[in-house]
């Protein structure tokens, strides 16, 4: 009998009221924003800051993955159904979809099988609409920017050769990447070279993921760097006035989303940066408000541990004074083969010499995590196709690390195949055997800042920066935002700058080929290799399987 699909498990679920998921966190009815039955907005006013280090944070992160992705988000809801299993209070807290994978190959981000967040269509689709309402305020600032240039009243004398601002929308749309505007005559604008992100890749989002208040959202906003005058002058959002106008259009989008999951558990869902170009975290607010309403929270960081962890560790933890107090390093069997040179038309089997020559790619990241002094629990996310002995052999060299792996099965059987691993984090953190530190000072130079990230979680052997980033690097240093932290924009394929090397690859340098800064989220953005920040459609994109009925009931979407 074939397994039913994701989207066949979330339509058959039977939801509760939004206001029932509601109680269980002490939050009336009454402070609920209700977008229907089953979705529903939290006011800031829930977060209670006495709360927070009280209560407990545990990070899910990944070995470098597929294509596909091993199962972060799966596990982190299976998770906190396993918890509440064992009769611990637990809310996951995750970030939103982006149409861009949801229609291209990798898929939305409510989970899979019985360890998923619902209304699974919606929360893959348009949800509350924080995303539209992200990509208008940006591109509000992009409409100033123009009108600005435009204008022969109130021109900032703006050199549209140095805007660094750029459009975005939420769709995998490479014919955007590099464009030219203006075009038509003098009515249409000035002419210049402009392009698109997607929309998780925006400094508007970023900086909705970092704000701690709304006052905190408006002074980031202001500070977003546009580009120069002909002088040379920085010019700023708040030059353009530009600040509360993007900020009304965030009014709703700033309040974390509550939904529940399959076994009717609270869930946070806010926020959708991606890991390999951006801070790949959900929001400090819905973070907080989860630690505020619950004893648990369980969170995770987009891609392998190397972006999504890192970036959770060095940027969020310490902005937000954030201390995880457990760390989940999701594994799969497929992406060992995969490791150990296994083809895609092998990864499902079964083949113990690959998953021995794939461990070193889980190793390296388990001396990462204790690099920030946590002490990580393996959870092998289990398939099918998974071997006895290739299971085995994980759990047996894992312990000859001092490490604990543990099987999950929340795929197939929800929290019931959970509680192993639940009981596993609560003996962690009872035991208080994590002590969270940070693995640079922000106030560090640029460049070592950067070599430290590069040699000690990627292993590289240094660092080769381009003409290009050198300039760069000159014009951070110019504005004052050298002391903000690192966050890398790289191939969420490898460890180094290279998708093609798997493994644990050894004796590579990281090519930073330019750098990006949001001085409104408050990072540095090193660029390495190849990497872009509009993705572009596979040759067979998923949206090709969807399809809808006459009732309005979808198939094909996962």
């Amino acid at each position: 009998m074939a397994f039913k699909s994701d989207i066949e498990i979330a339509q058959e679920a039977k939801m509760q009221h939004i206001n029932d998921i509601a109680s269980t966190l002490n939050i009336d009815s009454e402070d609920l924003e209700l977008y229907g039955k089953y979705k529903a907005k939290l006011p800031l006013s829930l977060l209670n800051q006495s709360k927070i280090q009280d209560n407990n944070l545990i990070l899910v992160t990944a070995l470098t993955p597929t294509p596909a992705g091993e199962g972060k988000t799966t596990t982190s809801i299976g998770l906190v159904e396993g918890l509440n299993k064992i009769g611990k209070s637990a809310t996951v807290v995750l970030r939103e979809p982006s149409l861009g994978p949801v229609f291209g190959i990798k898929g939305g981000a409510a989970g899979g099988g019985y360890s998923q967040v619902v209304p699974m269509e919606d929360i893959n689709l348009h949800f509350t609409g924080d995303f539209s309402a992200i990509e208008k305020a940006n591109n509000l600032l992009s409409a100033l920017i123009d009108n600005n240039i435009q204008s022969k009243t109130r021109n900032l004398n703006i050199d549209p050769r140095t805007i660094v601002w750029k459009r975005v929308m939420d769709m995998n749309d490479r014919a955007l990447r590099d464009i030219v505007i203006g075009l038509g005559g003098t009515a249409n604008g000035t002419p210049r070279q402009d392009g698109f992100n997607i929309t998780p890749a925006s400094e508007v989002m970023a900086i909705l993921c970092m704000a701690e208040s709304f006052e905190d959202l408006k002074n980031r906003l202001g500070n977003i760097y546009v580009g120069s005058t002909f002088n040379k002058a920085p010019i700023y959002a708040r030059d353009l006035k530009a600040e509360n106008a993007m900020a009304i259009l965030l009014k709703d989008a700033i309040k974390p989303n509550l939904v529940q999951t399959l076994e009717g558990n609270p869930a946070i869902i806010h926020g959708g940066p991606f890991a390999n170009i951006a801070q790949g975290t959900n929001t400090i607010l819905a973070t907080k408000i989860g630690l505020s309403l619950s004893k648990y929270v369980v969170t995770e960081a987009g891609f392998g541990a190397d972006l999504g962890a890192e970036k959770f560790l060095n940027i969020k933890c310490v902005s937000a004074n954030l201390k995880p107090k457990s760390l989940v390093l999701v594994a799969t069997i497929r992406a060992l083969r995969h490791h150990g040179g296994a083809l895609k038309e092998d990864y499902n089997t079964a083949d113990l010499q690959k998953v021995k020559d794939g461990f070193c790619n889980l190793e390296k990241h388990i001396e990462n995590c204790k690099k920030f002094n946590l002490n990580p629990i393996v959870a092998i996310n289990s398939f099918p196709t998974d071997s006895k002995e290739e299971e085995d052999f994980i759990i047996d060299s894992c312990a000859k690390l001092g490490i604990k792996a543990i099987i999950a099965d929340g795929f197939s059987n929800g929290g019931n195949g959970m509680t192993e691993l639940a009981k596993a984090v609560v003996n962690e953190i009872d035991e208080h055997k994590s002590h969270f530190k940070a693995l640079y000072d922000w106030n560090s130079d640029v460049k070592s800042k950067i070599t430290t990230i590069a040699k000690e979680i990627y292993g590289a052997d240094g660092i080769e920066f381009s003409k290009k980033a050198i300039t760069d690097l000159r014009k951070i240093h110019e504005l004052g935002l050298d002391k903000m932290p690192i966050c890398m924009a790289k191939t969420q394929k490898s460890f180094s700058d290279n998708d093609k090397l798997i493994g644990r690859p050894e004796g590579f340098l990281v090519n930073v080929r330019e750098f990006e800064f949001a001085a409104g989220a408050g990072f540095i953005i090193p660029i390495l290799g190849k990497m872009m920040r509009m993705p572009g459609l596979p040759a067979t994109p998923a949206s090709e399987g969807m399809d809808i009925d006459n009732n309005g009931k979808i198939s094909g979407l996962s």
